[in-house]
């Protein structure tokens, strides 16, 4: 079956381009014009990545990925964005977006982009799949984190840091190491956004004292459970 996508940009012409791409990637793709027709599409199917433009009208792509957020953490979240500001970038972070793409942009490097998200939400049944972080699971295969308060769900980002994290208890994890596996490169602005995952990571964490990730300052992170 083909991958199901919803594209919601309200530049017509881009959005029938990008479409038509995809199309012949052998994406199955949805185009919506503005984020009110966006939602009411989102809502009422099931799709296995979001694309969507930051300025619109009615609801922009912030306002509508927190939305999307509050019903699906799994989902990958791919921003269109036209503006260079950084504050908007990690913005687009904070309100559940996964990575992004500025315009403008190649259909190849936009591929790609799918390309890994879509992979990467695939499970490697080669993985260990769950990790015991004190009193929490950590199901990387679901996304989860299982602790008697409750379970949380994690978006396939802070899953990715959070598995390297796991995997590498016994070290202190550079930063560029982290952006270059998860981001796949290493810059000022790749690092800001790191920083707000990881951020989120600890906000997650926070009901086992005994858990935490701590920053050796210049360095990089360290997930450090205490017996």
């Amino acid at each position: 079956m083909s991958p199901k996508i919803i594209l919601i940009e309200d530049d017509s012409s881009l959005g029938f381009v990008i479409k038509d791409n995809l199309l012949v990637k052998g994406y199955d793709v949805t185009l919506c014009g503005d984020g009110d027709e966006g939602q009411k599409v989102f809502d009422s199917n099931r799709f296995d990545l979001c694309i969507l433009d930051v300025m619109m009208p009615k609801k922009d792509g912030f306002t509508l990925a927190k939305s999307i957020r509050a019903k699906n953490q799994q989902i990958p979240i791919l921003f269109i964005t036209a503006k260079s500001m950084l504050e908007d970038k990690i913005n687009g972070f904070h309100a559940g977006g996964d990575d992004y793409i500025v315009k403008p942009f190649s259909m190849e490097e936009l591929c790609l982009r799918i390309e890994v998200f879509l992979r990467r939400s695939k499970p490697d049944s080669t993985q260990e799949q769950n990790f015991t972080l004190g009193d929490f699971t950590f199901n990387l295969h679901n996304y989860t984190l299982h602790h008697l308060t409750g379970l949380k769900t994690l978006t396939q980002k802070e899953a990715e840091v959070l598995k390297l994290l796991c995997q590498n208890q016994e070290r202190v994890l550079k930063r560029e190491e982290i952006l270059k596996q998860v981001w796949g490169n290493n810059d000022y602005f790749m690092g800001r956004s790191m920083d707000v995952f990881i951020s989120k990571l600890r906000k997650l964490l926070k009901e086992d004292p005994n858990v935490q990730i701590v920053n050796y300052h210049g360095v990089g992170f360290k997930l450090e459970v205490s017996h």
